[in-house]
């Protein structure tokens, strides 16, 4: 492919930190940085994101550096992108994250529509567009991710008809009825419009997206072959769900170091079954949900109680946000509960971490739990389940899955839950502690294989593809889309990891 690749988001893979020491750059934690980074250090290009960093001015200045690649790779440029206080309230805290993010996730009496809000949005989308466009040279691609981005591609459009662009949508997207809430749902699909090629985690999603330009905007699409046809141009839909760094896990998983730690982790909590569950703090989790399904399972199966530790590790996020503050109070309060019904001296029910883990941690927890309870409310995939199976060493294990979790129509070796229902949850969560060891190896073995197959490369490799390409037309992609929501009787294909 000719040209550079140009990576936009809103966050990037470092944090700029200012200190009379100077600026320290500090690797940023998270699932995109780690998906990405890998791209940029085999290929090279420009990276543009916000840095962590709070300008005083508007607009602030971009800034600019070389990262070097750990392993030896290409060099890639990094162009920060400072955004003002305000900015930040408004744009990230205000529409991005109480505006599209409760409305994506279905939760439309959380959303808050401020008009300060939208125009700070508009203004960061065009200051993330201005940067992108400097970077630009003939026959560079722009790829761009995620919703708080969602007028970059139609801004660069505008200045540059022929220019490449794709874009990855990476959490839900709405049916048309809850996006039409959104007064400025119009000019959130005209941005997306001017992308060649747009991505989501799942068909549904997609399909999603078509409707919402077709009844909303008056495009005219084609849901045989996924794409839309606006302002004289066809953008195609893709549907390629995100995977996990499956072979980095189970190095990872190997070294003695975590096989040690994960023996100790057993060994502190002191109970024959260790279920884990781990999230950002965020009210699309289920967080509160669960702990209330693991009282009723303890207060329903009194078998287990003294013999099931349950894990809850709970990343914070959003901490400047007084609902999440409210949030992680209720959920602190309502462990308190459990531990204070069913423990004693020698036994916590819920071990609860207020706290971010690192790698080779997270990994060491992955191999010390019996069953992962991953129970969202509504997700746009979960790779934190996808983690749990890469991080397995052998076919044990079990995983407890939200219906509502996208990732739930690949992984069909899960048992799946409505976490609505904290009864039927409690019910599951006791049937997977109990399951036979066949049945246990055998769902756990077609979760290896699923996730192994359609790993972080496979993704990069199927999104690459269609960015080259200017997306390929769906009938001739169907073979390659395991993240497609299927039927009862198709699901035996997709255990073995097989396409819908």
């Amino acid at each position: 492919m000719k040209g550079r690749l140009i990576l936009v988001s809103n966050r990037g893979p470092y944090v700029f930190l200012e200190s009379a020491a100077g600026e320290e750059m500090v690797r940023s934690v998270g699932g995109l940085v780690a998906a990405l980074e890998p791209l940029m250090e085999a290929n090279g290009g420009v990276w543009v994101a916000w840095g962590g960093r709070r300008g005083h001015a508007s607009p602030a200045p971009s800034r600019r550096r070389k990262v070097a690649s750990a392993e030896g790779g290409s060099h890639y440029v990094l162009r920060e992108t400072v955004l003002t206080e305000e900015e930040l309230r408004c744009y990230y805290y205000g529409f991005a994250n109480s505006a599209l993010w409760p409305l994506c996730h279905y939760f439309v009496g959380r959303c808050q529509f401020e008009q300060e809000h939208w125009d700070n949005y508009v203004r960061v989308n065009a200051k993330f567009a201005a940067s992108a466009q400097a970077e630009l040279s003939q026959g560079d691609l722009i790829w761009i991710h995620d919703y708080h981005l969602a007028l970059v591609p139609e801004l660069l459009r505008r200045a540059h008809p022929e220019l490449r662009i794709a874009f990855f949508w990476h959490i839900p997207f709405p049916q048309v009825d809850v996006l039409a809430v959104l007064p400025w749902a119009r000019e959130v699909l005209a941005g997306l419009l001017g992308s060649d090629v747009l991505g989501f985690h799942l068909r549904e999603y997609g399909e999603n997206f078509l409707t919402c330009a077709e009844k909303l905007l008056g495009a005219e699409v084609d849901r045989e072959r996924m794409c839309a046809s606006w302002r004289g141009r066809t953008v195609r839909v893709r549907a390629a769900p995100i995977g996990v760094d499956y072979q980095a896990f189970q190095r990872l998983a190997r070294r003695p170091r975590v096989q040690a730690r994960a023996a100790e982790i057993r060994r502190q909590l002191g109970t024959p079954l260790v279920a884990l569950s781990a999230d950002r703090l965020d009210y699309t989790k289920g967080i509160l949900e669960r702990i209330l399904a693991l009282e009723i399972l303890l207060e329903r199966y009194p078998e287990y109680r003294g013999r099931l530790t349950f894990v809850q590790v709970a990343a914070p996020s959003r901490t400047a946000l007084a609902e999440y503050q409210k949030m992680r109070r209720q959920i602190e309060e309502a462990v308190g509960r459990v531990n204070g019904r069913f423990g004693s001296d020698d036994y916590t029910p819920v071990r609860y971490y207020y706290r971010s883990l690192g790698r080779e941690e997270l990994a060491a927890y992955y191999q010390a739990a019996d069953v992962a309870v991953i129970t969202p409310l509504r997700d746009g995939l979960n790779l934190v389940a996808k983690e749990y199976v890469a991080a397995r060493l052998d076919d044990e294990g079990v995983l407890v899955l939200s219906r509502f979790a996208g990732a739930a129509s690949q992984l069909s070796g899960a048992i799946l839950v409505n976490p609505y229902n904290p009864l039927e949850t409690a019910e599951k969560w006791a049937e997977a502690c109990a399951l036979p060891p066949e049945e246990r190896r055998a769902r756990m073995a077609a979760l290896r294989e699923n996730v192994r197959r359609y790993d972080l490369q496979w993704w990069l490799e199927e999104f690459w593809k269609a960015m080259a390409e200017g997306g390929a037309p769906a009938d001739e992609e169907e073979e390659a889309l395991p993240g497609r929501c299927c039927g009862e009787e198709e699901a035996a294909d997709r255990a073995t990891g097989g396409s819908c």
